[in-house]
This record gives C-alpha cells, sequence and structure tokens, in this order.
C-alpha cells in the first residue's frame, strides 16, 4: 500500500518526499528493514509526513509489531483526517487484533470519506462477517463489484462468504475469479491452454500445484472424475512432500512435483485443483468422496505398528498448523496444554503427528498427557500416511494432516474455531459431506474458547472407546 504520491521526475524533490519515494522503491523490492530506513530519515526532516507514517506503520504491521503500527496509523489520520488510506489501514489491523467496534468506526469513515472506494466497502464486509452479521456483509461486497466489477478482493470474500454458506454455483463462480501469483507463473511455464470446461474425452491434462498441501489432498480428488468423463491421461504436479502419497492418487497416471524437471508441453490441457469443482459443476448434492482415494505403503506402515501399543486403541494428533497461514492463530490451538484434558482417557494411546511448528511440545507434554512424539520422525506426507493407517482415529486442528486422514478413509475429528471457519466446512454442521461419515467436526461456541471444545471431545473420546470396546468383544 503506497503513498497517493508519486514522482513524475519533472522537478527536483524536496528531500523529505525524495527520501520517502526511495522508502517506496525499496518497500517494492522487499526490502523492508532498508524502507523503514527511509521512511525515518523523511520524518526526522518532516514529523507530519502523514504518507510516510502510513507506510512505515504497514512495515511495522508487517513485521509483527502491531501496537507501533497502530501509533503509526493514528499519528497519519491526526495529521491528515481525509487520509482514506489510514483509516482503512487502521481499521484492517484493528480488525486482526479483533477489536471489532473500532474496526467498524474506521471503516465507516473511510467511507464517508470515499463512498465510491470498492476496496473500503470490501473491507468493511470482511469485518461484518467477522462479527457474524453475514447478510450486511454480502450487501457491502456486492455494493463494490457494482461500483468494481473486476475488484480482485470483494469477488474472493464474496465466494468465501457463499461457498460456507453451501451456494456453491455462485460461490465457485466468484471464486474463479481469483488472481494468485502462482497462476501467472503457470500461465508462462506451460505453452498449452488453461482448462476452461471444453470436453476432455481424449484429451490430457495437468492437475498443477495450487495453495496448501491441504487443498492439494482435498482436490487432488478430482482426478477420477476426470476419467470418468473420458480423460486420457492425468498427470499431477505437487509440492515435494506429497509426491511419494500422490504416486497412489486414484484416477492419475504420472505425478511429478516442483521440484522435477517437468515439460512445458505435451498436454492439451492445464488446470488448478482448486478451479476443478467450479468446471465440474460441484454441488452440495454431488460432491465427488470416492473415499478412499489415497492410500498408504503396507510395507512401511507395518514399520509404524511395531512401535504402537496392541493393547489399546490409537489416536493422532495434531494442534498447530502452518503459522504462515493467514489465520492460523485462530485455527491453532496456543498450546498443547489445552489438550491435557484427554489424557484422562483410558484404553488409549495418544500419537504426535505434529510437524514443525509444535513438534518439540510432543518431547516434553504437559502433566497427565502421556504421549508418543513420532511427528519428528515423518519425512513426507507418504510417512504420515503409513502412520496413520495405524490409528484409529485422529484428532486435529484443520490442517493438512486432516484432509489426508479423510482421503485414507480414517476417523477424523476436527477441532475448528468460531472465528472466521474455513468455507469447506460450511455453517454449523459437524459433519463434512467432502468426507461423508469419516468426520466429525467440534466448533468452538461463539464468545467461548478451546476449552469448550476439548471437553466435548473427551466425552465423546470416552464414549468412542467403550463403543469401540463393546465391538471388538
Amino acid at each position: 500500500m503506497r503513498s497517493e504520491h508519486e514522482p513524475d521526475g519533472s522537478a527536483q524533490l524536496p528531500e523529505d518526499q525524495a527520501l520517502f519515494f526511495a522508502g517506496n522503491q525499496l518497500m517494492g523490492t522487499g526490502d523492508s528493514e532498508g524502507a523503514e530506513q527511509y521512511f525515518h530519515k523523511a520524518l526526522a526532516l518532516n514529523p507530519t509526513f502523514a504518507e510516510a507514517l502510513c507506510n512505515l506503520g504497514l512495515l511495522r504491521e508487517q513485521a509483527g509489531a502491531a501496537t507501533e503500527a497502530e501509533d503509526c496509523y493514528r499519528q497519519a489520520i491526526a495529521f491528515r483526517p481525509d487520509g482514506v488510506r489510514f483509516h482503512m489501514n487502521l481499521g484492517v489491523l484493528l480488525m486482526k487484533l479483533r477489536r471489532f467496534d473500532e474496526a467498524e468506526y474506521y471503516h465507516q469513515q473511510a467511507l464517508q470519506l470515499a463512498p465510491n472506494s470498492a476496496e473500503a466497502w470490501s473491507n468493511l464486509g470482511v469485518l461484518l462477517v467477522c462479527t457474524k452479521r453475514e447478510h450486511e456483509a454480502e450487501q457491502c461486497y456486492r455494493i463494490a463489484l457494482q461500483l468494481e466489477a473486476n475488484h480482485a478482493k470483494a469477488h474472493f470474500n464474496l465466494s468465501y462468504l457463499l461457498l460456507r454458506r453451501g451456494e456453491f454455483e455462485e460461490g465457485w463462480h466468484h471464486f474463479e475469479t481469483r488472481t494468485w501469483q502462482w497462476y501467472d507463473i503457470l500461465y508462462d511455464y506451460f505453452s498449452f491452454p488453461r482448462w476452461k470446461g471444453e470436453p476432455l474425452a481424449g484429451k490430457s491434462i495437468v492437475i498443477s500445484f495450487d495453495a496448501g498441501h491441504g487443498d492439494m489432498i482435498q482436490f487432488c480428488r478430482y482426478a477420477v472424475v476426470l476419467k470418468s468423463i473420458g480423460t486420457a491421461w492425468i498427470t499431477v504436479v505437487c509440492h515435494p512432500t506429497l509426491k511419494r502419497l500422490f504416486k497412489t492418487l486414484s484416477g492419475a497416471d504420472e505425478v511429478f512435483s516442483l521440484e522435477d524437471d517437468v515439460a512445458h508441453s505435451g498436454w492439451n490441457f492445464w488446470t488448478p485443483p482448486l478451479s476443478l469443482p467450479y468446471y465440474c459443476k460441484t454441488r452440495i448434492e454431488n460432491i465427488p468422496a470416492p473415499i478412499p482415494y489415497l492410500a498408504a505403503d503396507p510395507t512401511e506402515a507395518a514399520k509404524w505398528l511395531r512401535l504402537l501399543d496392541p493393547c489399546v486403541l490409537h489416536v493422532g494428533l495434531v494442534w498447530r498448523g502452518n503459522p504462515n497461514f493467514a489465520n492460523d492463530t485462530a485455527r491453532s490451538l496456543p498450546s498443547l496444554t489445552i489438550l491435557a484434558p484427554l489424557g484422562s482417557v483410558p484404553g488409549v494411546q495418544l500419537i504426535s503427528l505434529q510437524k514443525g511448528a509444535g513438534e518439540d511440545e510432543a518431547q516434553s507434554p504437559p502433566a497427565g498427557l502421556s504421549l508418543l512424539a513420532l511427528g519428528g520422525s515423518l519425512q513426507d506426507f507418504a510417512d504420515t500416511a503409513a502412520l496413520i493407517s495405524c490409528l484409529d482415529l485422529v484428532i486435529s486442528v484443520d490442517t493438512a494432516v486432516a484432509h489426508l486422514a479423510g482421503a485414507l478413509g480414517k476417523p477424523c475429528w476436527i477441532l475448528l474455531p468460531d472465528y472466521w471457519t474455513d468455507w469447506r466446512w460450511l455453517q454449523e454442521r459437524t459433519d463434512s459431506p467432502w468426507y461423508l461419515d469419516h468426520f466429525r467436526l467440534f466448533r468452538t461456541p461463539p464468545h467461548g474458547d478451546w476449552s469448550h471444545v476439548v471437553t466435548a471431545v473427551v466425552a465423546a473420546l470416552e464414549a468412542w472407546v467403550t463403543q469401540r470396546h463393546h465391538q471388538l468383544r
């Protein structure tokens, strides 16, 4: 987000403005540290330079220094009360901090200053979704699109709202307008066209990499769908840690990773996996669920099985997701301690599947939580699949491991936040049409915390253990 003013090169700039524009150039190259230095120098010469304060605030926000960022934005507004960008930036920051009443005030101020700003309307819509005022949010997004038909964020935000409500037909339409950077890379790399719903009988297609590992696992199921409509050859290009696992994918003829030398030509079409529901006309009632559509290697599974206690039921745990995910602070548990009550359930061996963030917690679990820490031994998703195949149940927050359990046909209980729940889990459901009866969803109550969910999971786990013991007799 740059200042409203750019140099025209026609005249000698005052020193403070020259420093400001130099900082902007460094921002554009990703040199945040260098940009900050220039903004500080500009402000030393001109302490009321509102645009410099705003851009410095943005950099501080990106660095995680929310208090400093807020101070910068507030100073910018004090010096330039008519600055629309300053109000919008502060509103977005306050929304991230969940100070919703304050955030709404600044979003409304931005709209008073710029009532025809599609961005301001879209931002207000996001705030209203956070406060569960979805009808009002939808109106904001639609106003934004009336003002600017190609406003990417408004399309994307509206798609999430509609998909979460199960309104797939319009939801996929808006979702398909997304313009993610790696799509540009794929357009440049492949010499053949992106698939837009053309007949595939006798044709070949590349299902490319897309978004996160969980998205790839969830939507690679469409290889079976494409084969069912006559596609002759399906190639999958995936993240490196998915390659061995995707060798087992139903419907796929070959699998490459991003690290492989993939040809620029040789296929008829390519498609991101997240576009497949749109062109395959997926609705709630016809979600393809050919479960299982991925498989574990039996030889590798046998190695993991030898590490498990044969006299009890085995439950895998995942409590943290990728910290780089936009909503990770809401979807991930703040610590393993929250799951400590699970240790009170008899007849269960708890196994940590946690990899990366949170993995170290498994080495020294909280008192009362006996945990077999195996996450550090998992090298890729094929390893994780082999281990999951040995388990009776997986309990996870919203992560790729949860989607893997579903793709393998393994029972999985998912712990979901009330705040900004991902669209794919829909609203208020305790099951998932993407994974049929294999999934059970536990949601935090409005204004509640994770302790409410864990209490419900402990009770459910006790009942499940009792039921399983009766079944095994």
